[in-house]
């Protein structure tokens, strides 16, 4: 999106390999240091954490300015445990941009002031908007099969669902990482529960199977302000959320979304009879969520994007 605005973006990296994508990155900013002007790091909490502590240190080598993009609703836990290496990456930073106001708050607090907060964005024209006047239990899950997203906890909600809806499903959108999906597909075999692990989507896929689905779930254990979820407010899908992270930052409770414990399958499911057995008020709630992504549309935030920038 920043090329179509006239931008000159050169990215690193897409090697699935950890050293090889560290080297790319490296290797990007020693081989265009003269003729870069900023460089933009998507950075989070766990392993990546240290690919932007070593790609800011390039940069601070070479005089270059940079701005680290803050994702992971683990970041906090880096700045307690990581103190000196995130004073050195945050502190020198042209400008922290944290796309949620969890993270905003968060950084504010451990005493930083290059902090701006620039939305998540999405370009809402490509999301088609489906009003719904009934809603059944058919529910969707778009994440990184990984015990951080509990995927396991939609498969269980599907399971109690099909005690009262013998009609309920599941799709589970998204790629393996640590085992998390074979455990799903184990044990939705087991208990005989119809769910449809698709492997990683495109988004122009996913968003097109989204029709056949009424409800989203955002089962994780920690969170910022996902983009997934987003869409899916775009989309017209009813959202239930676990209430972690800044999840309460993007969802109002019972207003555009339903927010309920982490890790609490009664809770969930109960939110999800809730928004099949009430549609009129269910139908109300996803277009307030809809009136609430305008906020992200591309359109409004490169706004701020282009002030940073320019």
């Amino acid at each position: 999106m920043l090329k179509k605005e006239g931008y000159n973006v050169r990215t690193a990296s897409n090697k699935s390999n950890k050293a090889l994508r560290l080297l790319e990155m490296l290797g990007l900013i020693l081989r265009y240091h003269k003729t870069t002007d900023i460089v933009l790091i998507d950075t989070y909490g766990a392993m990546n954490f240290y690919y932007a502590y070593l790609v800011a240190k390039a940069c601070q080598f070479y005089k270059l300015d940079y701005i680290p993009i803050l994702h992971g609703g683990n970041l906090p836990d880096r700045l307690e445990k990581n103190k000196q290496f995130s004073k050195s990456l945050f502190g020198k930073a042209k400008m922290n941009v944290a796309p949620s106001l969890f993270l905003y708050n968060i950084f504010r607090e451990a005493g930083f002031t290059n902090l701006q907060n620039i939305p998540n964005s999405v370009e809402l024209s490509k999301y088609t908007f489906k009003q719904r006047s009934a809603f059944a239990p058919k529910l969707l899950w778009v994440r990184r099969f990984q015990e951080r997203y509990n995927p396991m906890l939609a498969v269980k909600v599907l399971e109690k669902l099909m005690k009262e809806y013998p009609e309920a499903s599941l799709y589970m959108v998204g790629p393996e990482k640590d085992g998390t999906m074979s455990k799903c597909k184990a044990y939705a075999k087991e208990h005989n529960l119809p769910v449809q692990f698709t492997g990683k989507l495109s988004k122009k896929q996913w968003t097109k199977l989204s029709v056949d689905a009424d409800i989203f779930l955002n089962t994780t254990n920690i969170d910022n302000t996902p983009i997934s979820v987003i869409e899916s407010m775009a989309l017209g899908l009813a959202v239930v959320s676990t209430n972690v992270g800044g999840m309460h930052f993007l969802i109002e409770d019972k207003k555009d979304g339903v927010l309920v414990p982490e890790k609490d399958v009664n809770a969930m499911t109960e939110a999800v009879r809730t928004l099949v057995e009430r549609p009129e008020i269910t139908s109300k709630m996803t277009l307030q969520a809809r009136e609430k992504v305008t906020g992200f549309d591309w359109e409004t935030v490169k706004v701020k994007w282009n002030q940073l920038l320019g």
